[in-house]
């Protein structure tokens, strides 16, 4: 399948609970198919360390609530629909989509897909100590994990993952997660 070639974008924005596999998911389509990746803590992540803030999921979620507030609710929909307009490449994925309105922009763009991807609380909360993206995942114990599956931010993903095209159950081994990935990839490229 020569993806590279085609002349319209193929664009899948993942939208799934913490630790579910997006991250996974966005990395294996870039060192496969070459896809380029936005992320929406991207953002975030830039701006806490600009101020020398420390990267926890509080600290995150924090700002991505402030930002919201002041510059509304698309603020961050608005600069990835850019960022994605703007690429060059054939596949991009968009990692961390949780509100409807971070797709607002994105599904006006020819060749978007929203894809679900989900698995178990315990084995999201295994992967999570794993693999410590945060400045505070190596130590969350499961209560937490559920503490921060009650945030503004996590509450709305299970609405808008309702509007998914395209779902993954990643509770299994990460090659069954490929396998759902490149099956997407061929319906998608038709």
């Amino acid at each position: 399948m020569k993806l590279k070639t085609m002349k319209n974008k193929i664009i899948l924005g993942f939208v799934g609970p913490i630790a579910s596999g997006k991250g996974t998911a966005c990395l294996y389509l870039k060192n496969k198919h070459g896809a380029e990746i936005f992320r929406f803590s991207t953002i975030l992540r830039d701006v806490l360390d600009r101020f020398y803030i420390e990267h926890s999921r509080d600290n995150l979620q924090t700002m991505s609530s402030a930002l919201r507030k002041i510059f509304g609710e698309d603020l961050m929909a608005k600069t990835i629909a850019n960022d994605v307009k703007n690429s060059g490449s054939a596949i991009i994925v968009v990692d961390g989509v949780r509100r409807m309105a971070d797709i607002k922009f994105l599904e006006q763009i020819p060749g978007f897909y929203l894809v679900e991807i989900n698995a178990d609380q315990k084995i999201r909360f295994e992967r999570i100590i794993k693999r410590s993206e945060n400045s505070d995942d190596a130590k969350k114990t499961f209560a937490e994990l559920q503490k921060d599956e009650q945030q503004e931010c996590e509450l709305q993903i299970k609405d808008t993952a309702q509007a998914a095209r395209f779902h993954i159950n990643n509770d299994g081994v990460i090659e069954e997660l490929y396998r759902q990935l490149e099956d997407i990839l061929k319906q998608v490229s038709k």
